[in-house]
């Protein structure tokens, strides 16, 4: 096969995905069709769970590998859900996150007969939704046997590049107390949205910390992502509520997370006031320490750099896995209407996952 065949190959089987329609929730079609695709391999068993699919090697190599992927994406916009390629780009909905990444898993999974590790590939659905209907969560409640493995590579969009741990999540609601009167007599009352501005501009001021962990340096947010407020036209509302979201480097746990963003807001709250945790997740270490993701960095002739987002690498260290993200497509085109993936972002992807595991064509 020519050097570029393969690569063209992938751009191919990426364009076959993103033309299926896998929309969180509806990921049926897209499954039946990779479930399909890797029954045709004689050295993998492949079962399934609901609409997840997982695949296995059972060679007796002293170290397992699984490399994820998610099936789903978010709605369409702008009408990408229709693939359109040009001069070795793909654009459509879900190119880049991550149906590009899957399609180098499905070649691979079909190219590498005898890896020097052995293999775990898992397809899972709903990442893209609320973690409660999270596929991999399913995994691990219904069949952790099946995710068994000394490290993983999770193959959202990185540039190419190993995108190592990931920050942490915190989704804080605060509440703020006022009392009701007529608008046109404030003067009786008290205005609990009005009480909302010095708690925006101190979050509006914020710096965050920029920590570095194993030569990655993670850069922490705080937004203001909800403001909620008002009882009529003529009535000085009595209750307010801003919604915070916290990113937070994997150095700190949840609980030192939620002081830090209580430290910038508890000054501007009172008595009465309320203060509610509605979701948090915690971050995931670099991990680069591992054997299989240092080989990872070594493959890419790159070295990496911070996830600043959060990702599955965090439910995989949550259950004792070393983990990383690397696949091809630009992460900042994620969830926009034009994202894409080129050829040669899926070549040098495929090339360095065929180098750590030990076999297949080269691009």
């Amino acid at each position: 096969m020519t050097p570029s065949g393969v690569a063209d190959e992938i751009l191919d089987l990426a364009t076959v995905l993103v033309s299926i329609p896998s929309v969180s929730h509806e990921e049926t079609a897209i499954a039946d069709a990779m479930e399909a695709a890797l029954r045709v391999c004689p050295w993998l068993t492949v079962e399934r769970v609901g609409d997840n699919v997982v695949a296995r090697t059972s060679l007796g190599r002293r170290q397992r590998l699984l490399l994820a992927g998610h099936l789903d994406t978010v709605p369409p916009s702008g009408g990408n859900e229709v693939p359109t390629l040009d001069d070795g780009v793909l654009h459509g909905l879900g190119a880049a996150d991550m149906k590009g990444g899957l399609a180098v898993l499905l070649h691979l999974a079909g190219a590498v007969p005898e890896p020097v590790v052995d293999l775990t590939w898992c397809l899972y659905t709903c990442e893209e939704v609320a973690a409660r209907h999270s596929g991999l969560g399913r995994l691990w409640a219904e069949r952790p046997d099946l995710l068994v493995a000394d490290a993983a590579v999770l193959a959202e969009p990185t540039g190419g590049r190993v995108e190592a741990g990931c920050q942490g999540t915190l989704r804080v609601v605060v509440g703020l107390g006022g009392a009701r009167a007529h608008t046109a007599r404030p003067f009786m009352g008290r205005n609990a949205i009005h009480r909302l501005a010095p708690i925006l501009a101190a979050v509006a001021a914020y710096e965050g910390r920029r920590p570095t962990i194993d030569g990655c340096e993670y850069a922490e947010q705080l937004q203001v992502v909800a403001v909620e407020g008002g009882v009529a036209a003529n009535v000085v509302p009595d209750r307010a509520a801003v919604t915070l979201n916290h990113r937070f480097a994997p150095d700190r746990s949840v609980v030192e997370a939620e002081a830090a963003v209580r430290s910038v807001v508890a000054p501007h709250l009172e008595d009465g006031d309320t203060w509610e945790v509605v979701d948090s997740s915690p971050g995931a270490p670099p991990s680069l320490d591992h054997p299989l993701l240092a080989a990872l960095v070594g493959a890419t002739g790159q070295p990496a750099r911070a996830k600043v987002g959060w990702t599955d690498v965090a439910s995989f260290w949550a259950h004792g896995i070393p983990a990383t993200n690397f696949g091809p497509g630009d992460p900042l085109l994620a969830h926009t209407p034009g994202e894409f993936v080129t050829r040669s972002e899926l070549g040098h992807t495929y090339a360095a996952l065929a180098s750590l595991i030990g076999g297949g064509p080269t691009v």
